[in-house]
């Protein structure tokens, strides 16, 4: 089992220093892979439902910040020497593929090979609107076509590709991904979708805990997502075992004392923990992502709960 942790991109452990400082501490106690989300605006007045929270409230309307996601893991690489750097997920539509494709090279060149291309299609309408993007219903097949492109891109020697919305021909693109034959590609989200997607297209499938449209908070219903992916993975000729789980919860409550039988996953005491993370990795879970700022904005209670978990509850699994 690999574990990861999510990297503050708002608030006031967004700065140069405390960025810094989280990461490399990080690194240090051996955690695989951090994480970092993406808006490249926020607009003033939200009406689409945030799929992670019971209300559908966004988390970062109130302060309106955002920093840019591969700018800020392209300053992370620079602070570190080991860990993986991953777009939490990469919002695909967002960005022109061809300089999407160009900064997400660039950056696994500059990292030598630390680079996993989270992906996802988006949720924000008024953001999809503010950037004068494609149709906010077409996100999906947007970008279906954008991770072909990427592929094409990284991958061969003289690319070409005609698309409904993008199409490109007699260039370069240099330099290619240090990783072969790309990075490894994420698919982020829950939905039927979302599966259809990571069996025909990517390494990976990221599901959050915390979706209460398609809830995967629980072992079992992670169990039967698993089982509609087999499904999608078998459609397209894959093995389902080839494609890495990487399950992310922002439950995590290490308690002295054992918790009682109606506890939640991840909250009880060590051990407690540690049984639940290995019942994940029976379920075939490869990667764990803690959301510890779901539960502290302060530095020192972030590398608490990063050392807690590392020191604690890591050894036991």
């Amino acid at each position: 089992m690999k574990y990861g942790f999510t990297l503050p991109g708002r608030g006031q452990l967004a700065t140069p220093e405390r960025l810094g400082i989280i990461a490399r501490k990080g690194e240090e106690l051996g955690f695989d892979s951090l994480l970092t989300g993406d808006h490249i605006l926020v607009p003033r007045h939200i009406s689409s439902p945030y799929p992670y929270t019971e209300g559908g409230e966004f988390p970062g309307s109130g302060s309106g910040e955002s920093m840019e996601q591969i700018t800020l893991l392209s300053y992370i690489a620079g602070q570190t020497s080991k860990i993986r750097l991953v777009t939490s997920v990469l919002i695909v539509p967002h960005r022109n593929p061809l300089l999407a494709a160009k900064s997400l090279a660039t950056l696994d060149v500059l990292s030598g090979g630390r680079l996993v291309v989270g992906v996802g299609v988006g949720w924000m309408r008024e953001e999809f609107e503010a950037l004068g993007l494609p149709p906010f219903e077409e996100r999906g097949a947007v970008t279906d076509e954008y991770i072909r492109a990427f592929k094409v891109l990284w991958t061969e020697d003289d690319p070409h590709f005609e698309g409904k919305y993008i199409s490109f021909d007699d260039i370069s693109f240099l330099p290619k991904p240090v990783q072969k034959p790309h990075p490894p590609i994420w698919v982020g989200g829950e939905s039927r979708p979302a599966l259809r997607r990571t069996a025909e297209l990517a390494d990976g499938w990221y599901p959050l805990g915390s979706n209460p449209t398609f809830p995967m908070g629980t072992p079992e219903q992670l169990k039967a997502g698993l089982a509609r992916l087999a499904q999608y993975a078998e459609r397209f000729g894959r093995d389902p075992s080839s494609i890495e789980t990487i399950y992310r919860t922002h439950q995590f409550e290490l308690k002295k004392e054992a918790a009682g039988s109606n506890r939640l996953p991840f909250v009880g005491d060590a051990d407690q923990i540690a049984g639940d993370i290995r019942q994940y990795q029976e379920m075939g879970v490869t990667s764990m992502i803690w959301d510890f700022l779901r539960q502290t904005d302060d530095l020192d209670s972030m590398l608490g709960l990063m050392e807690d978990f590392s020191t604690q509850v890591w050894p036991k699994v």
